[in-house]
């Protein structure tokens, strides 16, 4: 009740005190909360090309469709992305320079039209082999589909500019550079609707190019895969002029062309041809493309996604085409089969071969990497590239750990868990498959967590049992004679949030369940403004049913895809379509009002999201989405009438920075998340200013936002490098004016979770094992320092680099001063924590930086020996600069609550924490001892050899290796014999070997002591009281030998100490 109350007092301060409309944070000081990566590289993800060093095989380069570059530089044992912090996360194609492979060229924007496709922003160079990046131009290319480098000129560099998929315009066209990306000129264009998506140079004369023109457009539920300005074309002059193809190459309306050049016979071309019924197929030129002759009518399913050709470099004629399952001919296109795709992920669009070796085949797509070295008879996946695309987030309520499920671009519908106890993470063994497909929502009971919902493409919802791993069929069914529902690929289901065995799921209508799927009713009318999509201009026209690929693969369109209940009010629900109309009920669906017309709206624009408030009945949020109209403009608006009337709350956020979702936390009502195309923000006064958090995640789009309301957890569902946590977010509710002003702030202490780590797999898994952080073990502080504490140093080093940005000369530090440097240690921020006895059990050092920072205490003893007990604790703040300890009046209690995770728990924690202490004091008393008596054995070596070369006397001789030898005796009693252990042969438990046998059973467990332990320390204990009655029986021999010694003149270290040793 207390801790109740106390959040309540909290709460109402720091909202009385929170931003003004017109103040502004610097988010800067926020660096320090620190997103978590959770990834399932088990599914790894859509990669769309491979880039091989030409002489060193094990550097590579992965370009992913949504998830930005990655290297290897040891065959893929380890990757690290190096793109991350770029101006776009969607690649199309990656390429060495084979004059100088320190040169690499991306090109931004998948070139894949598919229905998930994100838009790059030109192409850019590295010069240092990947580690940094540059920006080359064509910023509005938005996708390029291919870039050819000359053979023997590093600076002339071709482009093939597919352009926008959503809009005309832009840097669209085939493009060159002849000063190695410095200027750019475009060398073919066709229309501001027709880009290049692929060219091929010759390698004897690189001035004959092919090239091919690719029309296209995409909107919500619209696809043009083609028109009458398709085609392929051919230059002799380096691109100075054109001359498009024919004799035998297939005219009129044309889609997507793929090229490729024999590499044994260069004059002989292959096209993959994306047409009518009568001009599609495979076609080959013996004459460099003067004349061609259709091999094939073999056509991929689908050209916006595969069009692409691999001539294999060992065998003429032999060729690979990418597709859902590969295809292979022999004879040069003639013929077509499939590969084995045994084990093996299908949609493929890449492939790459070794010079080397004849049987080797990597294969890229969908599901990641495979290799083969049998020519595609078995293959190899590569299980660590953690590139999962999530279009959607779902969270259960298990304990002691919540499960985190999504759904994916084309790998499944997964579950996992948050965190575990083991040592190395969340491993790919750690998740599961709940739904087949392409992966969308997932919603979990609220209640009971075995229980799960979980979809994929047009509504796939099935009922999956965690328990048993059975799942079954629940998608609603049309009446007899009713038309079919329109579901989108992406629909929208939720759980009622007032009977956990309600359901609602969309598709043009409203359904709604109340026995957990096993029935349905429709609840609404067609809620869409059934507008017929082929009546639509595309490209400023009407198009035909004959249309290349013509609304393949896309949803319906005017289907619901939002929807949203709220959480205060029953029977509230709201519903957006993905033409732009919002409608709300207040009787559960009876009777809909139509919201349309909103100002600052787009007419059509999609409805990413809707969330009702969990504050108050009459507010929600939107967001609409009008990217595919080449729009990319934020639109988050909120409502306080139930959608009536609405304000834009985008304010700061950046004006190409399309929006796919908000979330509002249930504590603070002005506390906003917002997941955008490029990253993820949020909002401490209700959407006036917007903070990116970029600690921790790279530039990539966040599609869906979940709240864990137990664990103040906010986990995001990123679209191409899997889910990204931010434990406990609570300090964001206690930003204030007030707050910021302080010079230091301790936040609120989350209760911490005793358990003890293990180690189930071990260790010897290799650096190619894969697995997912768990969060921070132990009580993490989160603080606050207005201001950074900087050392003499550093504020000299900051002064110098200031002058020097100022072309000012930089003195040289006098001697004095930089002895002073040299001797000042680091200032630190210490946390003490202490019991509820107030008594110190640790301290924690953290970085004195400036802004929200986070250090967590392991929950062990000062001496690490155990884990506390459970309990009260408090931790207090201070900073110790130049040897200087102050106070800052910052303190928490916390408690640690132990995981109810064992089979033994230990019923007597008195009993357990008096063992422990008494096990650490002989523990320390032992440390104590050997330390000691080492430095008497090596003094006693010293005085060895001073008496034999200084002293006559033979009996004193004699004494000093006595007593050499007595002390041995004893260095054997406390810690075993090692000639004999040397020698592989066991001995009897040695004083400090049974003491230390006791205290790693502290680190391991929280179970109980054995009877055998405490047995076997009460021997230590009495075999260390007799045994330091024989050390210091033997020190005070050794002080009257040194004191005899002395008198003969020979100089020995005094005083020697004794062990002081109380039980």
């Amino acid at each position: 009740m207390t801790r109740v109350l106390t959040f309540i007092l909290l709460f109402s301060f720091f909202n009385t005190n929170s931003f003004g409309q017109n103040q502004t944070i610097d988010a800067s000081i926020f660096s320090g909360l620190k997103l978590r990566n959770l990834t399932p590289a088990k599914t790894s993800g859509r990669v769309v090309d491979v880039a091989i060093h030409p002489t060193n095989r094990s550097i590579r380069f992965v370009a992913v469709a949504s998830g930005g570059v990655w290297k290897t530089t040891n065959a893929g044992t380890t990757w690290t992305p190096v793109f991350d912090n770029e101006g776009s996360y969607s690649i199309g194609t990656v390429e060495f320079d084979m004059n100088n492979p320190m040169i690499v060229w991306v090109g931004t924007g998948e070139n894949n039209a598919q229905r998930s496709v994100s838009k790059g922003d030109g192409i850019y160079k590295s010069t240092d082999g990947g580690n940094t990046w540059k920006n080359m131009g064509l910023k509005t290319s938005e996708h390029i589909g291919k870039i050819a480098i000359h053979p023997t000129n590093s600076d002339i560099i071709y482009v093939a500019s597919q352009g926008s998929v959503w809009k005309a315009g832009g840097d669209r066209g085939l493009y060159k550079t002849i000063d190695g990306g410095t200027t750019w000129e475009r060398v073919l264009h066709i229309s501001e609707d027709t880009g290049i998506s692929d060219v091929t140079l010759d390698p004897r004369n690189p001035d004959i190019l092919i090239a091919s023109a690719y029309q296209r457009r995409r909107h919500f539920g619209i696809l043009v895969g083609g028109g009458p300005e398709g085609g392929a074309f051919k230059s002799v002059d380096g691109g100075a002029t054109w001359q498009k193809l024919k004799g035998g190459f297939p005219q009129g309306d044309l889609g997507r062309i793929g090229l490729a050049r024999s590499p044994q016979k260069p004059d002989v071309l292959y096209a993959l041809v994306a047409g009518t019924e009568k001009t599609k197929g495979f076609y080959r030129s013996e004459d460099n493309g003067s004349s061609w002759k259709k091999m094939n009518d073999y056509m991929v399913i689908d050209a916006q996604y595969y069009m692409e050709i691999f001539p294999d470099p060992h065998q003429f004629d032999k060729l690979y085409i990418v597709e859902v399952l590969t295809k292979v001919s022999e004879d040069g296109g003639k013929t077509l089969t499939s590969i084995n795709h045994n084990y093996v992920h299908s949609d493929n669009h890449e492939m790459e071969f070794d010079p080397n070796d004849p049987n080797y085949l990597l294969m890229a797509g969908d599901g990641g990497i495979y290799e083969s070295w049998d020519q595609g008879d078995n293959w190899r996946f590569t299980d660590n590239l953690p590139i999962t695309q999530f279009y959607r987030v779902g969270l259960d309520n298990a304990t002691p750990f919540y499960n985190v499920y999504g759904g994916t671009q084309d790998n499944a519908s997964l579950g996992g868990p948050s965190r575990t106890t083991h040592r190395i993470g969340i491993k790919n063994s750690d998740w599961y498959v709940t739904q087949g497909g392409d992966g969308f929502q997932s919603r979990i009971d609220p209640t009971n967590p075995n229980i799960v919902y979980s979809m994929s493409q047009y509504a796939g919802i099935v009922r999956y049992d965690k328990l048993s791993g059975e799942k079954i069929d629940i998608q609603p069914q049309p009446n007899a004679g009713e038309p079919a529902y329109q579901w989108n690929w992406d629909s929208p289901l939720l759980i009622s949030n007032f009977d956990n065995k309600t359901l609602y799921l969309a598709a043009n209508k409203l359904m709604k369940s109340t026995d957990q799927g096993s029935s349905w009713q429709e609840i609404s009318g067609d809620l869409s403004r059934q507008i017929d999509r082929n009546k639509m201009e595309v490209m400023g026209k009407v198009w035909s049913i004959d249309a290349i690929f013509k609304n393949v693969w896309t949803s319906p369109y005017g289907t619901i895809v939002a929807l949203a209940e709220s959480p205060v009010k029953k029977g509230l629900l709201y519903v957006g379509t993905d033409d732009g109309l919002l409608q709300v009920s207040e009787d559960d669906g009876n009777t809909w009002r139509k919201i349309e017309g909103i100002a600052g709206v787009p007419r059509l624009a999609y409805v990413s999201d809707l969330f009702a408030s969990p504050h108050n009945e009459n507010t929600v949020f939107a967001v609409f989405n009008n990217h595919k109209y080449g729009d990319y403009k934020p639109y988050f608006y909120k409502s306080d009438n139930k959608g009536k009337t609405w304000k834009s709350i985008s304010s700061n956020l950046p004006n190409d920075e399309f929006g796919w979702t908000i979330v509002q936390d249930h504590i603070t009502e002005n506390l906003l998340f917002a997941g955008t195309e490029y990253g993820l923000y949020f909002s401490i006064d209700g959407g006036n200013q917007w903070m990116q958090l970029k600690s921790g995640i790279p530039t990539i789009a966040v599609r869906d936002l979940e709240i864990q309301k137990r664990e103040n957890d906010l986990v995001a569902a990123s679209f191409g490098r899997g889910f990204y946590i931010l434990d406990d977010f609570s300090p964001l509710r206690e930003i204030s004016t007030t707050n910021l002003t302080k010079e230091s702030l301790l936040f609120p202490v989350k209760d911490a979770l005793s358990y003890t780590i293990n180690n189930p797999d071990g260790g010897a898994l290799g650096a190619n094992f894969f697995a997912s952080p768990n969060p921070t073990f132990g009580a993490v502080f989160t603080y606050y320092l207005k201001e950074g504490i900087t050392t003499v140093e550093g504020e000299r080093q900051k002064a110098e680099a200031t002058k020097i940005a100022n072309n000012q000369p930089v003195d040289y530090p006098d001697w004095e001063a930089f002895t002073i440097e040299k001797r000042e240690d680091n200032p630190e921020i210490l946390f003490t924590i202490k019991n509820e006895q107030d008594e110190m059990v640790a301290r924690v050092e953290a970085p004195a930086i400036k802004g929200i920072n986070r250090v967590a205490w392991n929950l062990r003893y000062a001496n690490n020996s155990a884990i506390v007990p459970s309990g009260t604790y408090k931790v207090s703040m201070a900073k110790l600069v130049n040897g200087i300890w102050q106070d800052l009046g910052q303190s928490q209690n916390f408690n640690v609550k132990r995981l109810e995770n064992t089979t033994f728990p230990n019923t007597d924690l008195m009993g357990q924490e008096k063992f422990r202490i008494e096990v650490m004091a002989l523990n320390d008393a032992i440390n104590n001892g050997d330390e000691l008596l080492r430095s008497y054995i090596n003094e006693m070596e010293t005085l060895k050899k001073q008496i034999k070369n200084k002293i006559s006397n033979p009996v004193l001789i004699e004494k000093a290796e006595a007593i050499r030898q007595n002390l041995l005796d004893l260095e054997i009693q406390l810690n075993g014999n090692e000639l004999i252990t040397n020698n592989m042969e066991l001995i009897a438990p040695s004083i400090a070997s049974r003491v230390s046998r006791v205290r790693y059973s502290f680190n391991s467990s929280t179970s109980a002591s054995t009877m055998t332990q405490k047995q076997s320390f009460a021997i230590a204990l009495k075999e260390y009281n007799q045994w330091t009655v024989r050390f210091n029986n033997l020190n005070k021999e050794i002080n009257e030998l040194e004191n005899a010694l002395s008198n003969s003149g020979i100089i020995i270290q005094s005083g020697k100490q004794y062990i002081n040793w109380k039980n």
